[in-house]
């Protein structure tokens, strides 16, 4: 098992990664990235088994579907961090003839990113097809897959929700970033979720809570704990209660970092609250 303190040095420069990024071009999704950081950071350096030699058929590697793509400086920054392109290429950030657009797409070419994702619903459903797709290729690999909580009130979520309990797809796991927050304000005021539990055990899914998803401890028990439910009959979820912004103060408690970039003055309070690691900037 990785070492936590390097684990958590990691997130802490992924999210210089993500204020820089964000900040060069005034423009991107800081609010979801920084809450979703420990997740993703968990999911590639002691979780899934892939290859850095991408192929973009995913053939005996796990897989990993970024759904709610607006996080994408997250994603991007750890998957520079985890050896798919140099880090340097962060600073291309999206800016004219970039591999890294503002939401993740394939015809750039990018290592890492399978499918073009930030119109949202549409992920899990792909991560079903892939799922199908191992097990008719008898491939024992995993899907992976993240869903903001706002995401879930689109209906093709609930419509995959359906299927993958009633077939049984096991080789499934399924991530929801629970923060409670998405881009017009609390996801109970735009649209109340209801115990999220009790409605996927409903459609057939094993479910995992996490109360801290900022703790990358409780994500990586949970985690594992996933892996070990694989291949047992049902779809596994974990409901994973992060905080929108984590880590820089002025974002958190609200929705309004949702998609809006510090200014310098900001850059530097937030950089102030998260120094500098080891594995430096780029």
């Amino acid at each position: 098992m990785a070492d936590i303190q390097e684990l958590q040095q990691l997130c802490s420069q992924v999210r210089r990664d993500i204020l820089r990024m964000v900040h060069a071009v005034d423009s991107g999704h800081p609010g979801g990235s920084l809450g979703c950081t420990e997740f993703m950071v968990a999911l590639y350096q002691e979780i899934m088994d892939y290859s850095t030699d991408f192929e973009m058929s995913g053939a005996n590697e796990d897989v990993f579907i970024l759904s709610n793509g607006h996080i994408s400086p997250l994603y991007y920054s750890v998957l520079a961090r985890s050896g798919f392109f140099p880090v340097s290429e962060l600073a291309t950030f999206r800016k004219i003839d970039s591999r890294l657009q503002g939401h993740p797409t394939t015809h750039e070419g990018l290592p890492g990113v399978r499918i073009a994702t930030g119109s949202l619903g549409q992920g899990l459903s792909v991560g079903i097809g892939m799922a199908i797709s191992k097990r008719l290729n008898q491939d024992d690999k995993l899907i992976f897959t993240l869903q903001g909580d706002g995401e879930l009130q689109e209906g093709q979520i609930w419509e995959a929700l359906m299927y993958a309990g009633a077939n049984k797809i096991d080789n499934l796991i399924m991530t929801v970033d629970r923060n409670h927050r998405q881009i017009d304000g609390n996801t109970e005021d735009v649209l109340f979720l209801g115990d999220l539990r009790r409605k996927f055990e409903a459609f057939l899914w094993d479910v995992i809570e996490v109360e801290n998803g900022n703790d990358i401890e409780e994500v990586l028990k949970a985690l594992y704990e996933a892996k070990m439910l694989a291949g047992k009959g049902k779809p596994i979820a974990i409901l994973l209660d992060t905080e929108m912004g984590f880590g820089v103060d002025y974002m958190m408690g609200t929705h309004a970092w949702h998609g809006k970039a510090p200014n310098d003055d900001e850059l530097a309070i937030a950089f102030n609250q998260i120094p500098e690691t080891l594995l430096k900037d780029y």
